[in-house]
């Protein structure tokens, strides 16, 4: 038993963690796929609908100091990627090496933004998201290195929204998952949901993960 404690504690432990109105095992096929490729994973599950972006960030980090090993990285989907973002420009832990935002609307979002002003339509935003496009932007530290994956594979409930800019993944513009701090950043032929089953995604965060950067061809 305590070999295989100190195996979990000798490899990377990564934490996934969903995003909106999602339940935390769509990650599931992530997960197989990164523990596939020698990493320990994690799922951290939080209410994306009624929790502010500082309560459950708070939570993350609180999740993240009770997580064993001495290097962790993060890896958050759509909203997920922001309260990511959140813990780090706020909860310092030196631990934290690397972060993979995947489809995350850190500069904006243009579906969120049509629905908050639609009677009846803007409770579905959840108050985290909200928070998010209401705040300013968090200053990050650079002791943890940033990537960003973004979806072109336009297929999703935000191509109902007029006016949602192109290329998109279906919910969220490639533009608006731009990240001036990122390390990196790769474009792939996915939708909003498919980042969550996609091999090739599955690839891109465990390449960078490992190593800093995507793998770009």
């Amino acid at each position: 038993m305590s070999d295989e404690r100190d195996l979990a504690q000798a490899k990377d432990t990564v934490i996934l963690v969903h995003g909106l109105w999602m339940p935390p095992f769509v990650l599931l096929p992530l997960r197989y796929r990164l523990i596939r490729r020698g990493f320990a994973v994690r799922l951290f599950s939080y209410p994306s609908m009624r929790g502010s972006l500082a309560r459950n960030a708070q939570a993350l980090a609180q999740f993240v100091s009770g997580t064993a090993g001495a290097r962790i990285h993060l890896v958050g989907h759509s909203l997920g990627g922001l309260v990511v973002l959140t813990v780090l420009a706020r909860h310092a832990d030196l631990r934290l090496r690397r972060a993979v935002l995947m489809g995350s609307p850190a500069a904006g979002c243009h579906c969120a933004s049509v629905l908050a002003h639609i009677p009846g339509l803007s409770a579905l935003l959840g108050r985290s998201l909200k928070d998010w496009l209401a705040l300013p932007r968090p200053r990050l530290p650079a002791s943890t290195k940033i990537g960003v994956i973004a979806g072109s594979r336009s297929l999703g409930l935000g191509r109902l929204i007029p006016g949602l800019p192109r290329p998109n993944d279906g919910v969220v513009a490639v533009a608006e998952t731009r990240l001036p701090e990122a390390g990196d950043f790769v474009t792939l032929g996915v939708s909003h949901s498919e980042m969550l089953v996609s091999r090739a995604c599955a690839d891109q965060v465990a390449a960078f993960l490992r190593t800093g950067g995507f793998v770009h061809d």
